[in-house]
């Protein structure tokens, strides 16, 4: 095990800082960053052809029934959140810049993440079924719900942005939704050659969403955002996100349990609803927001999605020691 696996720190968090280095020293700019922003634009709908492809419509009907459920997660996602978010107003700009509570309301409208909702809840030994469904629909729905909560926090706390949000679900539509579509129509032909090149699959998502960071990043350098955001800022960001993940967890444990669900269901609604897709984010990101935005707006999201892996990874094991307890007894 070597020691990012012993911190518990993901790798491609490491590498993801890894690129705001280098835009931070190498912006791309001038010629050069047209053609980075031809090449996200491409790498932003194949992301999304392969969310569609990757997407099993039999895995989303074998939990789809669960309806109590989905509500409960969906309402943390879409309704918990995004309230929470507005509640960080009393703390600008004494504890967060304006700019930084932007960010946080973007993260705060996100889709749930699929891949590692899904894997926390098989480790816990959740309803890995209604996981599939739920973490799959509110990442399908994030393409549509998204933008119209982005469009109503930010034009609620800032009366000076011009955010025009029928124009950014139509840019949302035509760069993401068509490809995810296109994709998803396309899975009968691709469905064998997408299982068996998982590998090559994930490193073209990962890739993509590398490429958008260091396109974001080199425009926020350009604009100065190592002026706009120092120390005290980075380190009051990683709080805030603490106790907003904080929050989040007890609600869900606790509302899961006054509502009758079960421990599997429990850990179902604790793992999918209360993480926030980097999957999601960084692509939309870069639709919604003029590009000069786009790096301080991602960075409330990168480092809630580490504090997020780290929690879950350790409340995971808790989890499946509590049921392999249960059943041996």
């Amino acid at each position: 095990m070597n020691l990012l696996q012993k911190l518990k720190i993901d790798s491609f968090l490491v590498t993801l800082i890894t690129v705001v280095i280098i835009a931070s020293f190498f912006p791309s700019e001038g010629e050069v960053k047209k053609w980075f922003q031809y090449l996200t634009t491409a790498a932003i709908a194949l992301l999304f052809f392969m969310h569609g492809a990757k997407l099993s419509r039999d895995a989303i009907l074998a939990g789809i029934g669960h309806w109590r459920l989905h509500l409960v997660i969906f309402s943390s996602t879409f309704v918990l959140f995004p309230i929470l978010g507005m509640g960080l107003h009393f703390i600008v700009p004494e504890w967060i810049s304006p700019t930084v509570y932007m960010g946080f309301l973007y993260l705060c409208a996100l889709p749930a993440t699929v891949q590692s909702a899904i894997a926390f809840t098989s480790v816990a030994g959740g309803n890995v079924a209604a996981a599939i469904c739920s973490a799959s629909a509110s990442s399908l729905l994030g393409v549509f719900v998204s933008p119209l909560l982005v469009g109503f926090l930010i034009q609620t706390h800032d009366s000076g942005a011009h955010s025009d949000t029928w124009k950014a679900i139509k840019d949302i539509i035509l760069q993401l939704m068509v490809p995810f579509i296109v994709g998803h129509l396309s899975r009968p032909l691709i469905a064998s050659w997408v299982e068996k090149h998982k590998k090559l699959i994930n490193m073209t998502d990962r890739s993509s969403i590398l490429l958008v960071v260091y396109v974001a990043f080199s425009e926020a350098v350009v604009e100065g955002i190592w002026h706009k955001i120092d120390a005290y800022s980075l380190f009051m960001i990683g709080l805030v996100c603490c106790v907003l993940l904080a929050v989040v967890l007890i609600i869900n444990v606790y509302s899961s349990r006054l509502l009758g669900f079960s421990q599997e269901d429990e850990i179902t609604i604790v793992f999918c609803g209360s993480k926030k897709s980097l999957a999601n984010g960084v692509p939309m990101a870069n639709v919604l927001f003029p590009a000069s935005m786009v790096g301080v707006m991602l960075l409330p999201l990168m480092i809630f999605h580490q504090i997020q892996l780290m929690v879950c990874a350790v409340l995971a094991q808790r989890y499946a020691r509590r049921l392999k307890r249960k059943s041996i007894s």
